[in-house]
């Protein structure tokens, strides 16, 4: 039609949902495909790697031996040095409860589309259930669908995207908020005295108004794994990040190759951001990760964003500097924005923030 205007391809593919293309048996688009250097042994699911596991309980109990102290904490150090993760156990949230998690994200994206349209998002915008926003021409897209949430400060909060249905998703999504605050707080400690700082340091740094966001991805099964990936290789710009995932999938790129991430029952998996590698002076590394599609199984995973408070500088910590180990980055605030600009790129961010 005459003076009709005509969306580009990724905003009219990104008004769609890559569930429903998957359940109506739709080839992929070609804006989907981001795999030109396919290799079958990196997405050999059964060779996964032995991503570190840290006992969180043993750093946070006064019943913990020195020596079984001492010992778990340098195995933290070493993780976030070597690895830039960690498989998290004994965090102190209960398996029922991390299933339950699991289950409203999964009984969220199985409902009929017109009810989780409910919470739909346009394409530029960012918070609420669809696709990341339109990436810069070039760019593939990602073989999956998420709801995105403001959930902590409390404030920041906008309910016209959470779920009403099922009918406990907010409340079990506010519970999980309130122990993910505590999670950090236990995890950014342990991490700071690692590094023989002060252990309020990073939450100093972090802020009294940090923030929370929660991520539900739902990658549905595809046609095309050797094409299509369900989210492109990035870093976060977050100061970290936790993961809780069904099924594997997530690999991390460590000592040049892909590890895929094993399952290990009810662990959080935590990833340094490209922000703790600025606070720590470079000394934890903010590693490059993707998650694989599948044609043969669906995959849920929840990721919750812990971010340093809006318009707070952060830097690195001043125990981390010194004659051996010069100042690597210079003071920034609200990086989350600018890695933000770089990853609808395909690009890292953490070169602007050098010294």
């Amino acid at each position: 039609m005459a003076g009709a205007s005509v969306l580009p391809p990724a905003e009219v593919l990104l008004s769609k949902r890559v569930q429903e293309m998957a359940l109506n048996g739709e080839q992929p688009p070609a804006p989907y495909v981001s795999r030109y250097d396919y290799d079958a042994t990196e997405d050999d699911f059964s060779t996964v790697s032995e991503i570190p596991v840290i006992d969180l309980g043993i750093l946070s109990s006064s019943k913990a031996s020195s020596e079984e102290y001492e010992e778990e904490l340098m195995k933290l150090k070493s993780a976030l040095q070597s690895w830039g993760c960690f498989q998290a156990i004994g965090h102190g949230i209960s398996s029922s409860f991390l299933d339950k998690i699991i289950q409203v994200a999964r009984e969220f994206f199985e409902q009929p589309m017109e009810e989780k349209n409910k919470y739909s998002k346009t394409v530029v915008e960012f918070e609420g259930y669809g696709a990341d926003p339109v990436p810069e021409e070039g760019q593939s897209l990602d073989w999956s669908d998420r709801l995105f949430l403001d959930v902590d400060p409390k404030d920041l909060q906008k309910f016209q995207f959470w779920p009403e249905s099922p009918a406990c998703f907010r409340e079990v999504l506010k519970e999980y908020t309130e122990k993910t605050k505590m999670l950090t707080e236990l995890t950014s400690k342990a991490m700071a005295k690692s590094l023989n700082l002060d252990e309020n340091c990073f939450l100093n740094q972090f802020g009294e108004r940090s923030i929370l966001q929660a991520r539900f991805n739902y990658y549905s099964k595809c046609q095309r794994p050797d094409l299509i990936l369900g989210l492109k290789p990035h870093a976060d710009g977050s100061g970290y990040t936790s993961i809780l995932q069904d099924e594997v999938g997530l690999q991390v790129f460590n000592e040049d190759k892909w590890h895929t991430v094993p399952i290990v029952p009810h662990a959080i998996l935590i990833v340094m951001g490209d922000q703790m590698e600025i606070i720590t002076n470079g000394v934890f590394k903010s590693p490059v990760h993707r998650v694989l599609s599948n044609s043969e199984r669906d995959r849920i995973s929840v990721a919750m964003f812990y971010t340093p408070e809006k318009g707070k500088e952060i830097g690195p910590e001043e125990g981390l500097v010194d004659g051996e180990r010069p100042k690597l980055f210079k003071k920034v605030k609200d990086y989350a924005d600018i890695h933000w600009g770089y990853y609808q790129r395909g690009m890292r961010a953490l070169h602007t923030a050098e010294a």
